[in-house]
C-alpha cells in the first residue's frame, strides 16, 4: 500500500490556498492514499481557518515566521510522521498545475528515482525577465557543477520525494530549501531526475525573491556555503593551491632579479610576499585535511541521525501526531472535498 502526502507551505495564503487545493489530485495510479498537508509558516490572516473549512487532513502551525526553508522540513517531518511513502512539495500560491503531480511520482514508483524535480523551463517563462531568465539558468547551471546532477530549474520548489530520500534531507540554510536539497543529494549519490511541469498565471509577485541583488547575495551564499559543508578539502585544497602558485610565482620572480641584478634591493618585498603566500596557501590546505576528516564523522552523525528518525518515523498509527502538529477539524479518509 503506497501513500502520497502533498504538503503545502503557507505564509498568509488565505486568497490563493483554496485554489491550490482543488487543482490537487484526489487519487492517482499506483496510490493507495493521498492526504493534503498545510504548514502554516506563522501566518497573521485566516490562512489556518480557510485550511480547516478545506478539510486538509492535516496543519502544522508554526508559532511565528520563521521562512520556507524551516516551513518545508517541519512539512517533511509532518508527512513521514503520517506515514507517507512518497512527499509532494507544491507552492500555496497555485504556482504550479496539479495534474502535474502525476509526473513527479511516476519515477519514484518506477524506483527510478530518490527524488523527482518539476522543470517549468526557466528560460522561456513568459513572466520573468530576460535578467531573470539569464539568472535562473546560470544558477541552475552553478548547482549543476556543484551537485554533479543534471539541473535544469535548480529553484524549483515543485517536488517528490521518496520516504527514504525524506528521512535523508536536513536543512541548515534558513533561505530556502531549493539549492541545499539539491547538492546534498548529488553529494549523497541521490538518483535525481526532473520532469517537464507547466505553470499556472501568477498571482503575485515572489515573497522569496525581493529584488535581483538580494536573490543573488542569498543563492551564493547558500551554495558556497553548501558546497563547502559538503565538499570541503576540494573548496580549501583549491583556495590553498591557488596561494601556493601565487607565492610561488613571486619566489622565482624574486630569484630572476636576484641573479639578473646580482641583488635583492627592490624586490625583497616580492620574497616577503611569496612567505606569506605559501605560509598562508599550506595552511589552508591543512584546514581543508581538517575539515574533511570533521566531515567524515558528520557523515557518520547524519547515518546515525537518519537511522533514528527512521526507528522514530516507521509505521505508525497515521491519527498519531507529533506534538507541535494540530490536525484539522475535519479528519477524511477520503481527502477534501474541494469546497
Amino acid at each position: 500500500m503506497s501513500k502520497l502526502v502533498i504538503q503545502i507551505p503557507c505564509y498568509n495564503e488565505e486568497q490563493d490556498l483554496p485554489q491550490t487545493v482543488r487543482g490537487l489530485p484526489r487519487s492517482l495510479p499506483g496510490i493507495d492514499e493521498i492526504e493534503f498537508l498545510v504548514v502554516d509558516d506563522g501566518s497573521t490572516d485566516r490562512t489556518v481557518e480557510v485550511a480547516e473549512s478545506l478539510g486538509v487532513h492535516q496543519i502544522i502551525r508554526l508559532p511565528r515566521n520563521t521562512g520556507l526553508a524551516r516551513a518545508f522540513i517541519a512539512g517533511l517531518e509532518g508527512a513521514l510522521a503520517r506515514g507517507a511513502d512518497i512527499i509532494v512539495n507544491t507552492d500555496a500560491d497555485n504556482q504550479y498545475c496539479g495534474e502535474d503531480i502525476q509526473r513527479l511520482v511516476s519515477p519514484i514508483l518506477a524506483k527510478r528515482a530518490d527524488m523527482v524535480v518539476g522543470d517549468r523551463g526557466v528560460g522561456s517563462l513568459a513572466h520573468f525577465s530576460p535578467l531573470k531568465r539569464r539568472l535562473q539558468r546560470l544558477g541552475s547551471w552553478v548547482v549543476h557543477k556543484a551537485a554533479g546532477v543534471r539541473t535544469p530549474d535548480a529553484t524549483s520548489g515543485f517536488r517528490a520525494l521518496s520516504r527514504d530520500a525524506a528521512l535523508h534531507t536536513l536543512v541548515l540554510s534558513e533561505y530556502s530549501y531549493t539549492l541545499e536539497t539539491l547538492i546534498q543529494a548529488g553529494t549523497r549519490q541521490m538518483a535525481v531526475e526532473y520532469v517537464p511541469v507547466r505553470t499556472n498565471p501568477r498571482t503575485r509577485p515572489s515573497r522569496l525573491i525581493r529584488n535581483t541583488p538580494q536573490y543573488l547575495g542569498q543563492s551564493t551564499a547558500t551554495i558556497l556555503r553548501t558546497y563547502t559543508f559538503y565538499r570541503p578539502l576540494r573548496v580549501f585544497f583549491a583556495v590553498g593551491a591557488l596561494l601556493v602558485i601565487v607565492g610561488v610565482a613571486l619566489g622565482l620572480r624574486f630569484l630572476y632579479f636576484f641573479i639578473t641584478s646580482g641583488g635583492i634591493a627592490g624586490h625583497v618585498q616580492s620574497l616577503i610576499l611569496a612567505a606569506i603566500l605559501l605560509i598562508v596557501g599550506f595552511q589552508v590546505g591543512l584546514i581543508g585535511l581538517l575539515a574533511d576528516l570533521i566531515g567524515f564523522n558528520r557523515r557518520i552523525l547524519e547515518e546515525v541521525l537518519y537511522r533514528v528518525r527512521r526507528m522514530e518515523l516507521g509505521p505508525i498509527d497515521p491519527s498519531l501526531s507529533p506534538p507541535e502538529v494540530r490536525p484539522a477539524r475535519r479528519e477524511r479518509d477520503d481527502g477534501p472535498d474541494g469546497a
